[in-house]
């Protein structure tokens, strides 16, 4: 970056995405705000302040629905469990909500594990065009990672929402494309040679993929979808007395490490 393009960006703060005039309109990646965007659903426009384009309504209804199979109201879920606790603590909903989401990009759950997800599919799916074999390159990522993210569960042998996920993406017309059969693919031949079941990330990266989201894109549209199951255990914590929500007596921890020290 040169001095002069700094020197202009100190007086003029340039972008291509969108301005407010006030008392006149907002544009919105490159449309009128109010004019041309206000027949448009907040997902719609969320996901086209992401993309710059939208989805038929069939597309719609496949996204919309992996926001709404991943909504657990569960407070033993790690993201969750953050949102009840700070709701417990007398926190504003606000704060809740976003140190739950913030803790939702861990590297064995969440966002980063979901952009890792559809950047191996397209990543093997372009491979595969290119005349390389499926078995060399889920081996030559195994040796690599040590693991292939949309594969396994860690707290659980099967994932409930694959079934359904699969069903809807039938229904909707999306089973047959090429990252989401792909992502079969590789999961039989997990399962017969690594005895490596499927889970939901793998297929929803295999939609994404399908219809056209970069990873930065997927990892953009995926990231308040924890958003709607975090909202009941906070609204629970709240509700509870202060400091009821996991309380937890000194004694009451099994420890079994090195016995106390003097310092």
């Amino acid at each position: 970056m040169s001095n002069k393009h700094l020197r202009q960006q100190e007086t003029a703060h340039e972008t291509a995405m969108g301005k407010a005039f006030l008392c006149e309109r907002v544009v919105f990646r490159g449309k009128d705000l109010h004019q041309e965007l206000s027949e448009r659903d907040w997902f719609s426009l969320y996901l086209y302040s992401i993309t710059g384009k939208f989805y038929t309504p069939e597309q719609m209804r496949m996204l919309n629905y992996i926001w709404v199979c991943t909504s657990y109201p569960d407070p033993s879920i790690w993201p969750n469990h953050v949102a009840e606790l700070a709701g417990n603590v007398r926190s504003t909903p606000s704060l809740s909500l976003m140190s739950g989401l913030s803790i939702s990009e861990a590297s064995i759950y969440g966002r980063r594990p979901d952009r890792r997800a559809i950047d191996f599919l397209q990543r093997t799916r372009k491979a595969l065009d290119a005349g390389e074999e499926l078995s060399g390159l889920i081996n030559a990522a195994l040796k690599k990672y040590r693991v292939i993210y949309g594969y396994g569960r860690p707290l659980a042998r099967l994932d409930e929402r694959v079934l359904h996920l699969v069903k809807k993406a039938r229904d909707l017309g999306f089973a047959d494309g090429p990252h989401f059969t792909l992502a079969l693919e590789i999961y039989h031949y997990l399962k017969k040679n690594k005895r490596l079941t499927i889970n939901v990330a793998a297929l929803a990266a295999a939609i994404g993929a399908d219809f056209g989201m970069s990873p930065e894109e997927y990892q953009l549209y995926l990231t308040p979808c924890f958003i709607a199951g975090m909202v009941p255990c906070y609204l629970d914590g709240a509700a509870k007395p202060e400091g009821s929500v996991f309380p937890m007596r000194c004694e009451s921890i099994q420890y079994s490490g090195p016995e106390r020290r003097s310092w």
